[in-house]
């Protein structure tokens, strides 16, 4: 059962993964972050891996063949990519995923886009200055654990075999993400005069009495029309992001990891 707050990833359905996609070249979609705006704030929070080591100070662990991908200072190693991917599959039917190779590489290789995008916006924070104060922290994991009863929420990490640490760090830098986009994105949509009378009378006309039975909110139209327009740019605004940053994927450990 899918878990809200927990599910490393919604993935693609198998006919949005692209089979033409090669090791080195990473069809950039927006396959997870682009699709918060149509959901609960934190209710995607802990959807992210994110286990990163930024500004490279133990330079050993990461050289040679046991980094993945490394956008700028963040990196991405092997065995997390390997931990995730047995978290994600389980999303996947079995017969799919063990019966069929194509399927199970196209699985790697939306995972692998997926990490990539979380990378280039967690280094677009670092140029925003952008952080989670401990107590917005605390009372986001306040809330997610207000949705469980009693103790059903430590139950539910060991069933998906997630400890409470990397749980943690999972929503902070969904946190992040999320402050990112509102900032670079959201914030800067405006709503028009416009927008909000089209909106009414699409209310109007789409009403079998010709008008709206409750008129909603002024101030929840605009949120919500904002949301709208912010998901509708987010594939330019994600495209002219990625330019910014080198990204640089192991090639050798990715093959390796495809053929498994």
């Amino acid at each position: 059962m899918e878990n809200k707050h927990l599910n490393a990833r919604i993935p693609a359905s198998s006919s949005g993964l692209r089979r033409e996609e090669s090791a080195t070249m990473i069809n950039f979609k927006h396959p997870t972050v682009g699709k918060t705006f149509r959901t609960e704030k934190y209710a995607w929070c802990a959807l992210s891996i994110l286990l990163i080591i930024t500004g490279c100070s133990g330079t050993e662990s990461v050289q040679g063949d046991e980094y993945l991908v490394r956008v700028q200072d963040s990196v991405f190693m092997v065995l997390d990519f390997q931990r995730e991917f047995e978290i994600t599959r389980s999303a996947y039917s079995h017969n799919d995923m063990e019966q069929n190779s194509s399927f199970h590489k196209d699985a790697k290789k939306q995972l692998l886009n997926q990490i990539i995008e979380e990378l280039i916006i967690i280094e677009r924070s670092k140029e925003l200055i952008i952080t989670v104060k401990d107590s917005e922290f605390e009372e986001a994991v306040r809330k997610i654990k207000g949705d469980y009863p009693e103790s059903e929420f430590e139950k539910m990490l060991l069933e998906y075999a997630i400890s409470y640490d990397m749980w943690e760090k999972r929503l902070r830098m969904r946190m992040i993400i999320e402050k990112v986009i509102d900032e670079d994105l959201k914030n800067k949509i405006q709503i028009t005069p416009e927008d909000l009378s089209r909106y009414y009378s699409e209310k109007i006309k789409n009403n079998p009495d010709g008008k709206p039975a409750i008129k909603p909110n002024t101030e929840t139209v605009i949120k919500n029309l904002r949301n709208l327009k912010a998901e509708e740019s987010y594939k330019v605004w994600f495209e002219e992001l990625q330019k910014r940053y080198k990204i640089e994927i192991n090639n050798k450990q990715w093959e390796k990891i495809l053929s498994e």
